[in-house]
C-alpha cells in the first residue's frame, strides 16, 4: 500500500485540497490481489487503490467511456500469424497504467482508508490523473498510449492493434488494457521497442508470452500450443468436481432435455456458469487434459494462412422446450482454429432453410471482421470460402425461392456479399461439416473425428 501511494506522489496524481461547495467526493477502497503463474504459484502480491466509480453519474462526472480490450479472436489470430512467420511473442505489463494521463473533468475523491491525513482529515483529493475505478480512466490511458505509439511511427489497425514497418521488418503490438503483447521479425526491433516503452512508462517486462487471459501458451519452432490446464483445475475446484467421473462426449444422443416442472429451483446464474465452464474439461483416462478441449485449445502450426476454412451449420428446432434452433460456426486459418460459436438463435426458425440462413449470416459477419483484421497484417484475400451443407444454392440463385420468403431481409446480406465477391459459398457433405459438433449431441466416433479435425 505504501508503494502504491508513493507511486501516486511520484506521478503527481492528486492534490489534497479543501472540498469546494456542493462537492460530492467519490469514495476509495483498497483492492488486494495475488497474481499466480501457470503453475498456480503466487508470483506477485498487489495492493491497488481504486475509486468507487459506480457512484459517478454520466453527463455530470464523465462524458464517455472506453476500454482498450482486444477480442479473444484477435489474440488467436495474432498467435497464428506469429507462428506462421516464425517469431515469438513477448509480453509486458504497464505499472499503474491509468496514472499516465491527465483527466479533463474535475474529480474529487476521499482520502484512502487507513491513510487519512492527521492534520487535514476533512480534506479531499482533487485528481490530476485518472484513477483505477473511474469511468473515464481506461479511455484516458488508451488516448495516452495511442498518442505515444502513433508519434513513434506505428500505424493503427483494428482498435487495439498497432504495426510498425522498418525496412523489411515488421513489429506488431496488441493491447489489452494495461497488458501489451508484442513481437516482430527482427530481434533488434523488438528490443528497441521494449526499451522505448520502459523509458516512457513504468513497465514490467515479462519475457516470452506464456500466460494470458487464462490461456497457457507454449511457443516452439513448429508453432504454438495453447491450453487451459490451470483454468480447468480452478474450475473443477470451484465447483467441487475434481473427482467427478469423466465422460466420452459432452452429452448422450439418447438424452432429451425437457423442463422439470417438479424440480427444485436453482440459482440460474450459478448453474449456467457451471455448465458453460465444465463442458469438455475432462477426458477419459486422464486427470486433466493438456488440450482442455476443442473449444478450449488449438494447435497453431507453421504454415500458410492463405488456406482458410469457415464452417456454418444449424440444428433446426433442436430445443424441445422452445423449439429454437442452435447455430454452430467455426473459423480456421491454415490449421489453426481461431474462432467458434455455439449459440441458440434468438427466434424460432420456421424451416431448416431459415435456421441455416441465420447461422450462415452470423458466420459471414465474423468472416468479414476477420478479413478486415487480417488486412492489417498485410494479408489480402478475394473470395473467402464459407462451407455449408444445405442451403447454399439459395444464396447463389438470384430468384427468391418461395421457401425463403419468410426470412427477414437482414439475413439476405449474405447473398449480397456473395455477389460482391467477398464470400464464396461452397457445399460440404454433412460428414465433413466441422461446425456440426457445435449444434447437437453426437455419437462418440463422430464427436472424436470432428474434434480431431478441428485440432489437427
Amino acid at each position: 500500500m505504501h508503494e502504491e501511494l508513493e507511486n501516486f506522489e511520484k506521478n503527481h496524481v492528486w492534490d489534497l485540497v479543501e472540498p469546494p461547495p456542493n462537492c460530492r467526493p467519490i469514495g476509495t477502497k483498497w483492492v488486494f490481489k495475488n497474481e499466480q503463474g501457470e503453475d498456480g504459484m503466487v508470483v506477485r502480491n498487489k495492493a491497488r487503490l481504486v475509486a468507487q466509480g459506480f457512484s459517478q453519474k454520466e453527463g455530470i462526472d464523465y462524458e464517455e467511456t472506453f476500454a482498450p480490450v482486444a477480442r479473444l479472436e484477435a489474440i488467436r489470430i495474432l498467435l497464428a500469424f506469429a507462428a506462421s512467420k516464425g517469431f515469438k511473442l513477448q509480453q509486458m505489463d504497464v505499472k499503474s497504467a491509468f496514472l499516465n494521463r491527465f483527466i479533463e473533468e474535475e474529480v474529487y475523491v476521499r482520502q484512502p482508508p487507513g491513510f487519512e491525513s492527521a492534520r487535514f482529515p476533512d480534506r479531499v483529493y482533487k485528481l490530476r490523473k485518472a484513477l483505477y475505478g473511474l469511468k473515464q480512466a481506461p479511455r484516458a490511458w488508451y488516448a495516452r498510449l495511442k498518442s505515444f505509439l502513433l508519434k513513434s511511427g506505428f500505424v493503427m489497425g483494428y482498435k487495439t492493434l498497432f504495426l510498425l514497418s522498418h525496412g523489411g521488418d515488421t513489429l506488431i503490438v496488441q493491447i489489452y488494457v494495461d497488458d501489451i503483447i508484442f513481437g516482430g521479425s527482427s530481434h533488434a526491433l523488438v528490443s528497441s521497442f521494449a526499451e522505448q516503452m520502459s523509458r516512457e512508462f513504468e513497465m514490467s517486462l515479462m519475457g516470452e508470452l506464456q500466460f494470458f487471459l487464462g490461456l497457457q501458451i507454449k511457443q516452439g519452432l513448429e508453432g504454438s500450443f495453447v491450453h487451459q490446464t490451470k483454468y480447468t483445475r480452478n474450475i473443477l475446484k470451484k465447483f467441487n468436481m475434481g473427482d467427478s467421473k469423466p465422460m466420452t462426449t459432452p452429452m448422450s444422443t439418447n438424452t432429451a432435455l425437457d423442463a422439470d416442472e417438479d424440480g427444485e429451483a436453482v440459482d440460474q446464474k450459478e448453474f449456467r456458469g457451471m455448465i458453460g465452464s465444465l463442458l469438455y474439461l475432462r477426458r477419459p483416462g486422464r486427470t486433466f487434459s493438456s488440450r482442455s478441449a476443442f473449444v478450449r485449445a488449438t494447435r497453431l502450426h507453421l504454415g500458410l494462412l492463405t488456406v482458410k476454412r469457415f464452417f456454418s451449420d444449424a440444428d433446426h428446432a433442436g430445443c424441445r422446450i422452445d423449439r429454437k434452433s442452435t447455430s454452430g460456426i467455426c473459423q480456421l486459418l491454415g490449421t489453426s482454429l481461431v474462432s467458434w460459436s455455439s449459440r441458440k438463435q434468438a427466434g424460432v426458425a420456421l424451416s431448416t432453410t431459415k435456421a441455416e440462413y441465420v447461422a450462415a449470416a452470423s458466420c459471414s459477419s465474423q468472416l468479414l471482421w476477420m478479413k478486415a483484421t487480417l488486412s492489417d497484417f498485410g494479408l489480402r484475400f478475394g473470395r473467402i470460402p464459407l462451407l455449408v451443407d444445405y442451403f447454399y444454392y439459395f444464396s447463389q440463385n438470384p430468384v427468391l425461392h418461395s421457401r425463403t420468403k419468410h426470412i427477414d431481409v437482414r439475413f439476405h446480406f449474405l447473398r449480397d456479399h456473395y455477389e460482391k465477391g467477398d464470400i464464396d459459398l461452397i457445399h460440404v457433405v454433412s460428414a465433413n461439416q466441422l461446425a456440426d459438433i457445435f449444434t447437437k449431441p453426437l455419437e462418440f466416433d463422430v464427436f472424436t473425428r470432428l474434434r480431431v479435425a478441428l485440432l489437427v
